[in-house]
């Protein structure tokens, strides 16, 4: 692939499922004109409940789809993946590969005063300390504090959104942060930047009004545009063409996938059926 031609190559997006929309949406609208490809492996969602041997098989399908698609860059938005496979998806090509962790933290503790880093997560992110070695990778001295929140991801999906049971459920979670000095919260899960103002609202009342919520989904897409420039990949004669794939049940999760999906763009959104157990690139 020619320099121009790879400039103008979409970019590439996975996760276990829908919840990495909430990273394509922001990606595209730091970057209006890039073409996207989006893959949600559904038939297999979750992640976290498998191996790492098994993570790092299924997220190297999914590259081999998206690298069949001519992408110029894979985001890895799963935090399973990022947390436990990032590694294995190196093949020694100049595919650049971007996970969800790194930029999170990098942006929480640019937002930081000092205080306490807290981490939102599934059980399975919690576990892998992913989110606490990057941290002290960075700072070996910082706090971290880290939830597991396992209700957030059903009541996502539930579109449950504002609803008095997530308010009540976002208190039982954020209550052991009171009186820990925590002055930024990471949103360690795809699926959180939707809970963005219960779970702000929360902090607020039990930490501090000047508590940071770190989305990232927005730390993601600061990342890729970053990480384009610096290597002149820019698709300034991209069209803009967004597709999402899903491995299963396209028309049964649909509904879901429109409250990920929220650009205020007018393009249609319909969701493509793949079959990766017999896909061969």
């Amino acid at each position: 692939m020619s320099p121009a031609s790879r400039a103008t190559a979409p970019i590439g997006i996975f996760d276990s499922g829908l919840g990495g929309l909430t990273v394509a949406a922001a990606i595209a609208k730091a970057l209006p004109d890039e073409d996207l490809v989006y893959l949600g492996d559904t038939a297999r969602v979750p992640y976290g409940t498998r191996s790492p041997a098994t993570v790092v098989r299924y997220a190297r399908k999914n590259v081999a789809f998206l690298r069949a698609k001519d992408v110029k860059l894979v985001v890895v938005a799963c935090n399973t993946v990022s947390a436990q496979g990032l590694g294995g998806l190196a093949d020694g090509s100049e595919l650049p590969l971007l996970g969800v962790i790194r930029p999170g933290v990098r942006a929480a503790l640019q937002a930081s005063q000092g205080g306490s880093v807290a981490v939102l997560g599934t059980p399975a992110t919690i576990q892998s300390n992913a989110y606490e070695q990057a941290i002290h990778e960075r700072d070996p001295r910082r706090k971290v504090l880290q939830i597991p929140c396992p209700l957030f991801v059903p009541l996502v999906e539930e579109g449950w959104l504002n609803h008095d049971v997530t308010r009540t459920v976002a208190r039982e979670y954020l209550a052991p942060l009171a009186g820990s000095g925590v002055d930024t919260i990471i949103l360690g899960c795809t699926h959180y930047p939707l809970l963005t103002q219960v779970i702000r609202e929360t902090a607020s009342v039990l930490l501090s009004p000047h508590v940071t919520i770190v989305d990232s989904a927005s730390a993601v897409a600061e990342s890729t545009v970053a990480l384009l420039k610096n290597a002149n990949l820019t698709g300034i004669n991209s069209s803009g063409l967004h597709r999402f794939f899903v491995t299963d049940a396209p028309d049964r999760v649909s509904a879901v996938a429109g409250r990920f999906w929220q650009t205020g763009s007018e393009r249609p959104f319909e969701l493509e059926h793949i079959d990766l157990v017999d896909f061969e690139p």
